[in-house]
């Protein structure tokens, strides 16, 4: 249990990362979904952020079990965020969302099923 709780928080921290880079180094994917979505590109350094402390947070997570419980609760937040922006935006093809979704919710699951309750 302990080794699957580590593979999903670090691919979790990963993707994240790697979300959270495209975002703050303005790539053209997300100014593109944000001009979808309706989002202002002002905001894309903010959630980039956002994404990024997510992410550090699951790894710290490791050392400092509530902050990854913190962390992995702000990124379930986050992305039930985004679906709202995507179902407002009458875009429904849901699948990349999903995997963005999924991911920190398992980490959660299972962080807090090898630390227990708050």
């Amino acid at each position: 249990m302990f080794a699957t709780y580590v593979v999903v928080t670090v691919l979790t921290s990963v993707v994240n990362g790697s979300a959270a880079i495209a975002n703050l180094v303005g790539h053209d994917y997300p100014k593109s979904q944000a001009d979808k979505m309706g989002v202002p590109r002002s905001w894309m350094r903010w959630l980039g952020t956002m994404l990024g402390l997510g992410a550090l947070g699951l790894v710290a997570g490791f050392a400092v079990p509530l902050l990854g419980t913190a962390a992995a609760t702000g990124l379930v937040l986050y992305f039930l965020g985004a679906l709202w922006v995507h179902l407002r935006a009458g875009d429904y093809q849901l699948g990349a969302w999903a995997v963005f979704f999924c991911l920190p919710v398992a980490a959660l699951a299972l962080n807090l099923s090898h630390h227990g309750t708050w």
